[in-house]
């Protein structure tokens, strides 16, 4: 197996810099196109071979250094008890969402073998078939309760926003909950054989600094805190303003959008963290040229520090041509390989 991924997490030295791409398991692959006409997404996460094959796609097709899992960050709410939907085109739809603090209160402890024990199946499938390192991954306590306070996707949070500090007993009791439920399920899959872990914290980036240290810094901490060994990466979109934070909460790599210069971001966030990213996953419905200018644009930004992983800024669209996505590892494979020479 190369460890090309696990050492950069490391911020070791490595013969070229590593690269995979969130949401890479999906739309953007015709032989996923072709198990998601049999089959619903609920349905592959609760097969553990069906799983397995489409986390190991990307790998065969894109030589990627790293799989990630294919599961979605909500999975983990119907285990607390959350009525959930994963809806084509709409993505995850709590109904009803949680408004109160009875709403809270109402949650069930998460127990990982009861509520994923298929997907976890999948995990030590994957561990065993993969030949490079296999990423786990939760969502964050805030993204988690965004979902569950708003009903699903939003563009302001106006509502978790307002029960945060309408109801903050209940905000921390809910993000108390969040956390023990995320520690659980990151641990079982590490377990399982999970060799490294991202927290996606995909909505943080809506709320203020202020907001972000008062009401959910210590609780990634604590979650951070808690797990186990292996390499972690933090990522949220839109957190050009709690950059820092985020680095005291903890993770051995920082996971960056695409708003923010990769070069500019490091340096905020200091040493002794490596830096995942960030291209701009729009670029690669461009025609190849401007995506390699991009990636180039990348990687200078990185001056090839140790610990730099290349990915996107946030996931793989739906019409991103998987001959660009081919092309784009090759190229930054050969890109940093000839300037290690």
């Amino acid at each position: 197996m190369t460890d090309r991924f696990l050492r950069a997490c490391r911020r070791e030295p490595v013969d070229r810099t590593p690269v995979w791409f969130m949401r890479q398991a999906g739309r953007a692959l015709p032989e996923y196109r072709a198990v998601r006409q049999r089959y619903g997404l609920l349905e592959i996460m609760r097969q553990p071979e069906l799983c397995a094959e489409v986390t190991l796609q990307p790998v065969r097709r894109l030589g990627v250094d790293a799989a990630i899992l294919f599961a979605d960050i909500v999975l983990p709410l119907a285990g607390m008890g959350v009525a959930v939907e994963l809806r084509d085109g709409v993505g995850p739809v709590v109904d009803p969402p949680l408004r109160t603090p009875a709403d809270v209160d109402r949650l069930r402890p998460f127990e990982p073998e009861a509520a994923v024990g298929p997907l976890l199946q999948a995990v030590r499938l994957v561990r065993r078939a993969s030949p490079v390192p296999l990423i786990g991954f939760a969502g964050a306590p805030f993204t988690l309760a965004a979902y569950l306070v708003e009903g699903g996707s939003s563009r302001d949070f106006l509502r978790v926003k307002a029960f945060m500090h309408r109801e903050p007993a209940a905000w921390a009791r809910l993000m108390e909950q969040l956390t023990d439920a995320t520690v659980a399920y990151l641990r079982a899959q590490v377990a399982a054989g999970a060799q490294a872990v991202q927290l996606f914290d995909s909505w943080v980036g809506a709320l203020s600094p202020a907001d972000y240290r008062e009401a959910v810094l210590p609780h990634v901490r604590r979650l951070i805190a808690a797990l186990p060994p292996v390499p972690l990466i933090h990522f949220g979109t839109g957190t050009a303003g709690l950059l820092e934070q985020m680095r005291a909460a903890g993770g051995d790599v920082i996971g960056l959008d695409w708003r923010v210069d990769l070069g500019w971001a490091w340096e905020r966030l200091g040493e002794g963290v490596g830096v995942q990213g960030n291209l701009d996953p729009a670029v690669l419905l461009a025609p190849f040229e401007a995506v390699a200018a991009e990636a180039r644009r990348v990687l200078d930004a990185a001056g090839g520090r140790p610990g730099h992983i290349f990915n996107l800024g946030h996931g793989v669209l739906p019409d991103t041509p998987v001959d660009t996505l081919k092309a784009l590892v090759d190229l930054v494979h050969a890109e940093t390989s000839k300037r290690k020479d």
